[in-house]
């Protein structure tokens, strides 16, 4: 089953995304073209894949990992709602889910 994603820039262009049950809300994006950087390849060792969960969808996605919320409070315009996308497994549940890419990042690994 084919599933979608919505991503808002910042400027607030929305840009759907296909996606498939299994992948994470990082590669959806980068493979979207979206201004994820993922600097530490999913490891949950920066914050350069940041985005803010529409308020609709948050209830929809398993909470974040005490780890998870560490790294949250480095990353740049932290909202409740923010996650790290490599942590955001698709799955049909999640299907339509909307988030919205923050001003800026900080990279943690200072490269």
């Amino acid at each position: 089953m084919s599933l979608k994603v919505r991503f808002i820039a910042v400027d607030g262009t929305i840009a759907e995304a296909p996606a498939s049950a299994g992948e994470s809300l990082l590669d959806i994006g980068q493979r979207a073209g979206q201004p994820l950087e993922g600097t530490c390849e999913g490891q949950m060792a920066c914050a350069t894949c940041h985005v803010i969960v529409d308020d609709a969808d948050f209830d929809r996605i398993p909470p974040a990992s005490a780890d998870e919320e560490d790294m949250l409070d480095l990353a740049f315009g932290a909202t409740r709602t923010s996650r790290l996308s490599c942590q955001i497994v698709l799955s049909e549940a999640l299907d339509g889910l909307t988030v919205r890419l923050p001003s800026g990042s900080r990279n943690m690994q200072g490269r």
